[in-house]
């Protein structure tokens, strides 16, 4: 186990999980990011912080429970894998089995600044669309 969670596991086996109906695939991000950059069909959008201004978003909470039932396992998906870690520690604390999907949706930056290169759902060919 991860500190304060259930785990960390890779775009694959969040999608093989996720497919298999065994776990709910939540998508953090902002309604910004996943406009603007794109986002996964099906996924459940549950954002951790509000744009604009990335507040803490008041209704996490009651929003992952409505979304995650309580024999399913919680995958939690941001841009890079980062933010994930702290909404799958809470989704923790509020009894979900919780899952922090490592590289997020886009990866890290690569040497030029930019994301989708270096690891992420989408750079791993994994379902996605943009708007």
């Amino acid at each position: 186990m991860a500190q304060d969670y259930a785990g960390d596991v890779s775009p694959q086996q969040a999608f093989d999980w996720w497919q298999r109906g065994d776990a709910v695939l939540v998508d953090i991000r902002s309604s910004a990011e996943q406009e603007w950059v794109g986002f996964v069909p099906g996924a459940v959008a549950v954002p951790w912080k509000q744009w604009p201004g990335m507040f803490m978003n008041n209704n996490f909470d009651q929003a992952l429970l409505a979304a995650v039932p309580a024999d399913k396992k919680a995958l939690l998906l941001c841009r890079s894998g980062v933010r994930s870690i702290a909404a799958a520690r809470r989704a923790t604390e509020l009894g979900l089995e919780a899952y922090n999907v490592l590289e997020g949706f886009e990866g890290d930056a690569d040497e030029n600044g930019q994301r989708g290169h270096k690891g992420g759902w989408r750079h791993h060919g994994l379902p996605w669309r943009q708007a």
